[in-house]
């Protein structure tokens, strides 16, 4: 099968276009996927320069990619989940570097699994579940929004942060919700549902100006400056969690690692097809550009989500 591997970290010239990789191995608890889209996450870049070397072994030659979406072609002997045919959308992290969804095949466990939301193209399911996992898991759990409070989102115009601001103010119910992000992206901000504030100097007495009261939940994506800057912010009983920055826990909040769950991707799948939220793909690519796919994605200016497609076109003739 054609897929993308890397071989050592480094740069997005380490990633190669393989036309003949192996087929994965389906286990009894997994299901053979026919990829056709998966998309790119700061994560994905950051695992392929060595960055989670301390978090995640690597076995080379490594296939990049935790997103998927396809159609299932084969289920393992134990599944009863899922049929041949099913539409089907996963976020697939293992617990260690090698086999991604840069594929023309993967092999997906159940458990990181459920059906694409019908009213979604496969690019834009593809786009959806880490950062949906992401932003549910950390706004419905780790900080526990209710309803009538005041939440901040950093980078509300990224893949995260632009599926933050919808939940946090559509299904969550928040009062107010303020979304940092660059001038150029301040009106898509606000088609989200939030109010938008522009980064750099100055930022956190414009925030006070909004929310004089305090905020009540931060979700940091940032790190570093902006998340101490963050902490000074925050209402009495205010909570901060972090998916960028440790040193969260230092200033009493929480650092936050999305984690594969079939039930909430399930449930994000419901609220995509309730129209609820929303999920912005701004740029395609097909895999044998992933190498593009991966630098522009580097850059921190992605409007959304990166997706890089698989073309079966040939299939049909």
């Amino acid at each position: 099968m054609k897929a993308i591997t890397y071989s050592r970290f480094g740069g997005p010239d380490v990633l190669e276009y393989t036309p003949e990789a192996p087929d994965p191995t389906v286990g009894p608890d997994s299901v053979l996927i026919k990829v056709r889209a998966a998309s790119v996450n700061p994560v994905d870049w950051k695992c392929r320069e060595g960055y989670l070397a301390g978090l995640l072994d690597a076995v080379f030659p490594v296939t990049p990619g935790w997103d998927v979406s396809g159609v299932v072609v084969r289920p393992g002997i134990s599944v009863s989940e899922f049929a041949v045919g099913d539409e089907v959308m996963g976020y697939v992290r293992e617990d260690f570097l090698s086999r991604g969804t840069f594929a023309e095949y993967v092999a997906a466990p159940v458990r990181t699994l459920a059906r694409k939301p019908r009213n979604l193209s496969f690019e834009e399911a593809a786009g959806l579940p880490l950062v949906g996992l992401t932003a549910y898991q950390v706004l419905a759990k780790a900080l526990g929004v209710r309803t009538g409070e005041t939440v901040l989102v950093h980078a509300a115009a990224g893949g995260v942060g632009s599926v933050a601001v919808q939940l946090a103010r559509r299904h969550l119910g928040a009062a107010h919700v303020i979304g940092t992000a660059s001038t150029r992206n301040h009106d898509f901000v606000r088609e989200l549902g939030g109010e938008p504030v522009t980064y750099g100097e100055g930022m956190a007495d414009r925030i006070r100006k909004l929310a004089p009261g305090g905020i009540d939940a931060v979700f940091d994506t940032v790190g570093g400056d902006t998340l101490r800057d963050s902490v000074e912010l925050l209402a009495p009983g205010g909570r901060l969690v972090s998916i960028a920055d440790p040193e969260v826990v230092g200033f009493g909040g929480r650092y936050y690692f999305v984690r594969p769950d079939a039930a909430d991707l399930a449930h994000l799948a419901d609220l995509a097809e309730q129209q609820v939220f929303s999920l912005h793909v701004s740029d395609t690519f097909p895999l044998e550009r992933a190498a593009e796919a991966h630098r522009l994605n580097s850059e921190g200016r992605t409007k959304g989500k990166i997706v890089v497609t698989v073309d079966w076109a040939e299939e049909a003739q």
